[in-house]
């Protein structure tokens, strides 16, 4: 039996909901109620000193010399390519599987999208990368998909073989670690997101770009205030309105400390979800400091058949995501669909489950029993 919730119609189901930001908030409502009054009785509330602090313990955590707040993950991701000098016209090699964030944000620029096939593990392979360059070629960008890096050395080798910018997106992989370096300072310049879901959620829209470069940083800062370099005084562009406020700022101040526990535990969850073995389902690698358990995504080809059995036992599920890049409406592009067959496959298996820190291990074990009595059907 699943748990229960009492209704005014009588007694339903409570599903395992995918994730439940009500549950991860609760623990730090002072501190955050604390925060927000902090910023309230400042009356200081866009670009002030709550974002200076955020992006200096960023930085510093993670090892990076620089980190610029923006408004969102999508605007970070165009902010920083446009930061290294990607201009319309030039071709950014990237995968096709990744909720067509990067190349929304190519559209913005004018650039060129080039998809390359993933790996087992659905992130770009340096190989299929490696046989899209081209003399136009400016760029990759790397998505470190659900929470598992990228095989980063050598994307960082091909990049630099090539005179090539390498650009993170670490919207799903904050706090990971490859070889000793953090997601994020692999690449010339990165991306991430703080939309609430992820694992350093604001509670709102929030991004940031991070780089190792004072110069990108700078264009970065300039680009993130319509181009200025003093008030009203435009020297750049085309910019953005795209400002990470001091609330957000504050809020994520609040819980960044509380990252590697969170990362830890969603390790943990991932961990036990992988013992359930099934002949029909395949689990993704778990082990590692380069997996933080963003998303944990599984595959089978009877995909509504499992989604169905979750929902009879009370167990949300998710697909992210079911159309690859090239499949999507707007782009619909049958030539680019048939050139990237693993992504395409995955997309019609993958399934994503319930994984975040404040699952109990009660609903954990539900999840997996469910898992283990599948019939298939």
């Amino acid at each position: 039996m699943h748990d229960l919730d009492q209704h005014k119609t009588g007694w339903i189901p409570r599903l395992i909901a995918l994730n439940d930001l009500s549950r991860h908030m609760q623990p730090m409502q002072e501190a955050l109620q604390a925060a927000f009054a902090r910023v309230l009785a400042r009356g200081w509330f866009v670009l002030g000193p709550e974002l200076q602090a955020f992006e200096q313990a960023f930085a510093s955590q993670f090892s990076l010399n620089h980190a610029v707040g923006v408004a969102n993950g999508t605007d970070a991701i165009e902010l920083a390519l446009r930061g290294a000098g990607i201009c319309a016209g030039d071709e950014v090699i990237l995968a096709p599987n990744a909720g067509m964030y990067a190349a929304t944000a190519l559209a913005a620029i004018g650039a060129t999208p080039v998809y390359a096939d993933v790996d087992d593990d659905l992130n770009l392979s340096p190989q299929t990368a490696a046989a899209c360059i081209t003399p136009r070629t400016r760029a990759i960008v790397v998505t470190h998909l659900f929470g598992r890096m990228a095989d980063m050395p050598s994307l960082r080798q091909l990049a630099d073989d090539n005179a090539l910018v390498l650009m993170e997106d670490c919207a799903q992989a904050v706090g990971a670690v490859q070889h000793g370096r953090h997601a994020g300072a692999w690449g010339d310049v990165s991306s991430f997101s703080f939309y609430p879901t992820k694992n350093l959620g604001a509670l709102g829209d929030a991004g940031l770009v991070a780089c190792h470069q004072a110069s990108i940083a700078a264009r970065v800062r300039q680009l993130r205030q319509y181009g200025w370099t003093s008030k009203y005084v435009v020297a750049d562009g085309p910019a953005r309105n795209s400002r990470l406020d001091e609330l957000q700022a504050a809020f994520l101040s609040v819980q960044l400390p509380m990252l590697a526990d969170w990362n830890a535990r969603r390790r943990a969850v991932a961990a036990r979800y992988a013992s359930a073995r099934h002949p029909l389902i395949r689990h993704p690698r778990t082990e590692g400091d380069d997996y933080v358990a963003h998303l944990y995504v599984v595959r089978t080809s009877k995909r509504d058949a499992l989604m169905g059995h979750l929902r009879d036992c009370g167990i949300s599920s998710d697909i992210h995501y079911p159309l690859i890049d090239s499949d999507q409406p707007f782009v619909h592009d049958d030539e680019t669909s048939a050139s990237v067959p693993v992504a395409a496959a995955a997309s019609r298996e993958i399934l994503t489950l319930p994984c975040y820190p404040e699952l109990t291990d009660h609903e954990i074990e539900q999840v997996c029993k469910a898992l283990l009595t599948w019939n298939g059907e």
